[in-house]
Parts: structure tokens; C-alpha cells; sequence
């Protein structure tokens, strides 16, 4: 199964048995919008809503960390997913947050998960079909989680590669909050980078429709950056939710598996003993 599908083959397989496509929105705290709410004025027919602020630890002050993998087996059964099931994720402003429910599926093992290429917007503007209101109750499954250690660093693991340079960190915000020439959204939060990470903005992966670019264009834009497949990659970027979307585009272009940096920029500028960079 690819990590990207189509509207033309989400459209095709809706109704298959072993198929389940969920809304993973999730809006910044800046924005005046509410992901469920929204979902309930109008979604892919049969869509669920997969909330990225519940399939995650809530044992931490930091914002949709990774939960445990007993927690999150709990929660796919609820949600009726198996490891059978194969798993669309698509979000309502076309390709952001979509990618952060694709990357746990694939983070506990879960090979059968997929994003839709331009999400919500590309398929309204094909005049697909979508339901209002709540979805149906899930019927229960049976689900075990595989975890993999190595799609995910903590702050430790990030300091200890900056500190030896043993692998390229990636950036996913915009240039300016990596820069430090704009605030964060989070109020109270300083802009800036961690050293020698290299800005990558999520937006420069995507078509103007929020498709993802070619694999040949993707490639060239991380060698750019200087993801060439020399060094492990880490993904970053405010809470750990685009630094999907990075995840997302270097397995399209070739270059492999990346790590993401859960705590992301929230958790490395609040701590006071991390070093904070800004471009001149």
C-alpha cells in the first residue's frame, strides 16, 4: 500500500470492508477553527474523526506527544481499527495534519496507512460526495502495537545529536518562525531554531491544490538542505505535527525513513538550558 493515495482511489475504495478513512484535522492554536466541529458540517462519506489531542499521552504538559503503546492499542480497538485494516488519513486544509496520524499508525507498526494527496480541499473541488453529523459507533476490534524506537527521538537523543552531528535535523515551520523574524503561535514561546538545523517549510513540498510534489522536485528541494541519504534525518517542527508532512515527502522522494522530534520547537524553547539560534 502507498503512503499516498488519490481522491480517484479513495473514491474507489470507500465501502471496501477492511477500509477506514479518518479526519485527522487539527488547527493551530491561532486559528479561530475547530477540527471536530467542522467535521460534523461535512465529511468524506463514512469518515471518522481521529483526534491527534487524544491519540496521544496525556500524562505530559507538552501538546499531542506519542502515547504508550498499551494506550494506543486501546484506542485503535475502540476506534474499531485491527492490524488488518488499511487506514486513510486526510485533513480539511488539504495536506497538514493528516500526515501526523499517518506517522503513529507507522510509528507502532502499522504498515497499511495512508495519507490522501490534497485532502478535503481537492476532494471538494472535484465535487465529491460528504455526510454531515457524527459517524456510527465503531464496532470493537483486536488490535497489537509494534512500536519503532526508531521514528521517534525525545530531547535527549536530540541533544546528543547536535552535539555530535550524527544526524541532519530538518525544519518544518515557516521561515520566518525558524529565522526568528516572527513569533511562534503559541503565546510566550520564542521563535528561532536549534543549531544547525536546516529550514525546510512544509508548504515547499506541496502544489498549489496541496497535492505533493513530484518525487524528482522533492528530492532536489531536501538535497537543497542538504538531505542527500549521507546522515539520518530528523523532523521537527512546532509540536510534531509537520515535521510529519517531512516524514511524509522524503519517503516519497527515496530518501528513506526520518525520525521525528516529538517535543519538537514547544519543548526545545522552553527549556532554559537549550541553546536557541536566529538567522542574521
Amino acid at each position: 500500500m502507498h503512503d499516498l493515495v488519490s481522491t480517484e482511489w479513495l473514491a474507489e475504495a470507500l465501502g471496501a470492508p477492511d477500509l477506514m478513512v479518518f479526519d485527522a484535522t487539527k488547527y493551530l492554536p491561532n486559528e479561530p477553527f475547530d477540527g471536530l466541529t467542522k467535521y460534523r458540517e461535512a465529511h468524506i462519506p463514512d469518515a471518522r474523526f481521529f483526534d491527534i489531542d487524544v491519540v496521544a499521552d496525556p500524562d505530559t504538559s507538552l501538546p499531542h506527544m506519542a502515547p504508550t503503546a498499551g494506550r494506543f492499542a486501546r484506542l485503535m480497538e475502540e476506534m474499531g481499527i485491527s492490524n488488518a485494516t488499511r487506514v486513510i488519513f486526510y485533513d480539511q486544509k488539504g495536506l497538514q495534519s493528516s500526515a501526523r496520524g499517518w506517522w503513529l499508525m507507522k510509528l507502532f507498526g502499522h504498515e497499511k496507512a495512508a495519507v490522501l494527496d490534497g485532502g478535503l480541499p481537492k476532494w471538494l473541488a472535484e465535487g465529491r460526495a460528504t455526510e454531515s453529523g457524527d459517524a456510527k459507533p465503531a464496532a470493537s476490534s483486536s488490535y497489537t502495537p509494534d512500536f519503532r524506537a526508531n521514528l521517534v527521538k525525545g530531547i535527549g537523543d536530540v541533544k546528543r545529536i547536535i552535539a555530535g552531528g550524527s544526524a541532519l535535523i530538518l525544519d518544518a515551520r515557516a521561515k520566518g518562525r525558524f529565522d526568528g523574524t516572527t513569533p511562534e503561535p503559541r503565546p510566550g514561546l520564542p521563535s528561532g531554531h536549534m543549531p544547525g538545523a536546516q529550514s525546510v517549510p512544509f508548504n515547499d513540498l506541496l502544489n498549489a491544490n496541496f497535492t505533493m510534489k513530484d518525487a524528482a522536485t522533492l528530492r532536489a528541494r531536501f538535497a537543497a538542505a542538504g538531505a542527500d541519504g549521507a546522515k539520518p534525518i530528523i523532523t521537527c517542527c512546532g509540536t510534531g505535527v509537520t515535521a510529519c508532512i517531512l516524514a511524509l515527502g522524503l519517503k516519497q522522494a527515496g530518501l528513506g525513513d526520518a525520525a521525528i522530534y516529538d517535543g519538537s520547537w514547544t519543548e526545545w524553547a522552553a527549556r532554559p538550558e537549550t541553546q536557541k539560534e536566529k538567522s542574521s
